[in-house]
């Protein structure tokens, strides 16, 4: 399947099956706004408490935060986001849309009408959302929406630090709300100007820097790996010396191969002293941390892991997306389309099937329904013939189906099919609990 056509497919099954939804769509949408719809909203939980799972609960090294999307403007001061981080813009002349200068064609024409040499004279354009906190609307009012979770890591180092008895080596991971007023969003859910992030802040010796950054690299690359994209659609891309962020002494970024080429899924960075440093210049604050087996105080450096939850649960939706030619009841061949996801980001885990509406079979049906849904995140069909409703359990990556027919009535056993391979057996119902915790981890 050509990549433009996979892209245009994966778009489809989103918006058809509640997936995502364009957002105030009823008003004719919102430029590069989307809205997780009831499965979609459950495989994006599903990818960031896998990534929580790994960075925290199975880790002794590494505790949780959830900081405010408001903070003093002091904080954006001291980090370099008011004075620095923005984009170069320009404007079309004939068509008046407006482009990052830094990511137009060797060309010199626009990308949306063509004319060639059109734009403007480049201006930087910060990307923080300003906005005004209480009733007056003057510059001691302002204050931003955060373009990055990690600051609110740095500025909470001492309480976390202290209150967790924690000694560097260890990590601050949070999930939460970012927010950028991106010049040229697009991609579907890739770049948005609202979007989640998973980072973690690791604190470690100065002299333990390229170690710890070599590790998070290798560690964030097999987590992708582990929850099923191909290896051969991953890279782990160092940046290039002139890429580098003025207080990086090395970032790499964890690549996948999005239909329109490799982008960017995560980016590792060596931040070494920085942040804690300017924090502690602007605020008047001792930031540093005192070794007492070694007599020494120091600041730490950083290693920052930081993942996009929104690009990421793309990426896994592109890697599972499939459709094959298989054999139907009549002895030909139907096309199936198929999400392979790993049994950990299925939105839905079982579905429990009645053969039909018969009286018969909807009231046990319902109690298998029942014994399941405080195990599993489950859905329960009876419409249209059985075939079509597996199928609907395929396009979203249902792992199991468990189809309650007239036998079960009378032996109190249901059959189990497989999403993968539509192998079927069957399960007396008291054992069913068990096997389908062991199939689906």
């Amino acid at each position: 399947m050509a990549a433009p056509d996979r892209m245009d497919r994966v778009v489809n099954l989103a918006k058809r099956r509640g997936l995502v939804f364009p957002s105030s769509e009823i008003y004719g949408g919102f430029r590069s706004t989307w809205d997780y719809g009831p499965l979609g909203v459950l495989l994006k939980r599903n990818v960031k408490d896998a990534w929580w799972r790994s960075m925290v609960q199975m880790r002794d090294d590494v505790v949780g935060l959830d900081s405010a999307i408001l903070m003093t403007p002091r904080v954006w001061e001291a980090s370099g986001h008011v004075a620095t981080f923005t984009d170069p813009l320009v404007d079309c002349r004939n068509c008046k849309e407006r482009f990052r200068a830094d990511q137009l064609p060797d060309s010199g024409a626009c990308p949306n009408c063509g004319v060639k040499e059109s734009f403007t004279e480049a201006r930087h354009f910060n990307l923080m959302f300003k906005t005004f906190v209480g009733p007056v609307e003057d510059d001691a009012s302002v204050a931003y929406l955060r373009p990055e979770t990690a600051q609110g890591i740095f500025v909470n180092f001492p309480n976390v630090q202290t209150t967790t008895r924690k000694k560097p080596p260890f990590g601050i991971a949070q999930i939460g709300k970012s927010f950028r007023n991106e010049i040229t969003p697009g991609n579907f859910v890739y770049r948005t100007r609202e979007f989640e992030q998973m980072e973690m802040e690791f604190f470690v010796p100065p002299e333990d820097g390229a170690r710890w950054f070599e590790y998070w690299c290798e560690e964030r690359l097999r987590w992708y790996v582990d929850l099923g994209i191909p290896e051969d659609q991953l890279r782990l891309r160092p940046h290039e010396t002139d890429e580098l962020s003025h207080y990086s002494a090395g970032t790499a970024d964890v690549e996948f191969r999005y239909p329109w080429g490799w982008g960017e899924l995560e980016g590792i960075a060596n931040r070494t002293d920085y942040d804690l440093t300017q924090h502690a210049t602007f605020s008047g604050q001792d930031l540093s941390y005192y070794d007492q087996e070694h007599d020494r105080r120091y600041v730490p450096h950083v290693i920052e892991p930081a993942a996009g939850a929104d690009r990421a649960t793309l990426a896994f939706l592109l890697a599972a997306y499939d459709e094959e030619e298989v054999p139907d009841a009549k002895g030909g061949t139907d096309r199936r389309t198929v999400l392979r996801l790993d049994p950990r980001l299925a939105p839905v885990k079982v579905a429990v099937l009645p053969l039909s509406k018969h009286e018969q079979l909807v009231p046990l049906a319902t109690e298998v329904a029942d014994m399941l849904r405080p195990h599993f995140m489950i859905d329960v069909d009876a419409a249209g013939s059985i075939g079509k409703r597996y199928r609907r359990q395929d396009e979203v990556g249902t792992p199991l189906c468990v189809t309650v027919d007239f036998e079960s009535v009378d032996d109190r056993a249901v059959t189990v099919r497989d999403r993968d391979t539509m192998a079927q057996y069957r399960v007396a119902i008291p054992e069913l609990l068990a096997l389908l915790r062991e199939r689906l981890g």
